[in-house]
């Protein structure tokens, strides 16, 4: 018994010792992980201010009216209408097409597919996606949505249009729809489905009863990412044909031939003026940049209102 309580008292040293040392190595971890925090907060409010700063005049000399006047070559009386209106449509395609379809991706490879080689791979390449280059997508939408499909994309515009644009965004977010579900609806505790099923539940009864609002929250999000990416995307639009000039307002045509004409998106827009040589070009750009954001905003905004009032429901 003496022998044994040298070494319990050493053991016990050692660990007193080791836990110190984790305690210090928790502390500097701790404290770069703030360190970066800070630094990122600083960068994000450095170029909020100066683009504030640059827009602020545009925004007070002319107020709500930018946001209602159409483009323009000339500097006075250029405003966003249009794009915003452009960036809505392409929106509303990402929500119809790309998030129910993602959705169901991600509960078929997740709940009813089975652990094979071939859904492996299939799950590898939709990782892969995610990560392609925009640009990429802008010559599937050129050579597919413009090219192949122009007889219903628009073949008065060359099938460079709305539809065009909305079904190459649509793509575009598709996989990190399928990816951010499918996390959603893995971290859904196994105890709730074996409950479910020892009831007697089918399976399409726990994924819909159980599963799914369970993992609803999650979905939300990755709806709100796809949705916030897509709605700053330039570099598809450009070449699916989103006019960057100037942009007729058009007539009373109907709804299939706007979808079917020419259009033009709020990004497209701030990618043209940002060329133009001025000063008073500058602040219209970033007059467009804040109109960006605040419309950014007020959509995430919504989602979450409407996530956390989901949420406290179930």
């Amino acid at each position: 018994m003496a022998s044994l309580a040298p070494a319990a008292s050493r053991t016990s040293v050692e660990l007193a010792l080791q836990g110190n040392r984790n305690d210090v190595r928790d502390r500097v971890f701790s404290a770069a992980l703030l360190l970066t925090l800070l630094i990122s907060l600083f960068v994000l409010i450095v170029l909020l201010w100066t683009v504030v700063a640059e827009a602020w005049p545009v925004l007070t000399d002319r107020g709500f009216g930018f946001v209602t006047a159409n483009v323009s070559s000339f500097e006075s009386r250029a405003g966003v209408r249009q794009g915003l209106i452009g960036s809505v449509i392409l929106i509303m395609f990402v929500a119809v097409i790309a998030v129910p379809l993602g959705i169901a991706a991600a509960i078929y490879l997740q709940e009813y597919a089975r652990d094979t080689r071939f859904n492996r791979a299939l799950i590898s390449n939709i990782r892969n996606l995610a990560g392609v280059p925009s640009i990429v997508y802008g010559i599937l939408g050129v050579a597919v949505f413009a090219g192949t499909l122009r007889s219903i994309t628009g073949p008065d515009s060359a099938g460079l249009s709305y539809i065009s644009g909305g079904l190459t965004l649509a793509v575009l977010v598709m996989p990190f729809m399928i990816i951010i579900t499918m996390e959603a609806l893995r971290t859904v505790p196994r105890g709730i489905r074996e409950a479910a099923y020892g009831v007697g539940a089918t399976r399409w009864e726990v994924v819909r009863s159980h599963v799914l609002p369970y993992a609803a929250p999650g979905v939300f999000t990755g709806a709100i990412l796809a949705l916030a990416r897509a709605f700053g995307e330039t570099a598809p639009l450009l070449l699916v044909g989103a006019v960057t000039g100037y942009l007729s307002p058009g007539g009373s045509s109907g709804l299939l031939e706007t979808l079917q004409g020419k259009y033009t998106a709020l990004p497209t827009i701030i990618f043209n003026w940002a060329r133009q040589p001025g000063e008073e070009w500058r602040g219209l750009t970033a007059a467009a940049i804040v109109v960006l954001l605040v419309v950014i905003l007020i959509v995430n905004l919504v989602a979450i209102l409407l996530r956390n009032r989901y949420e406290r429901k179930w």
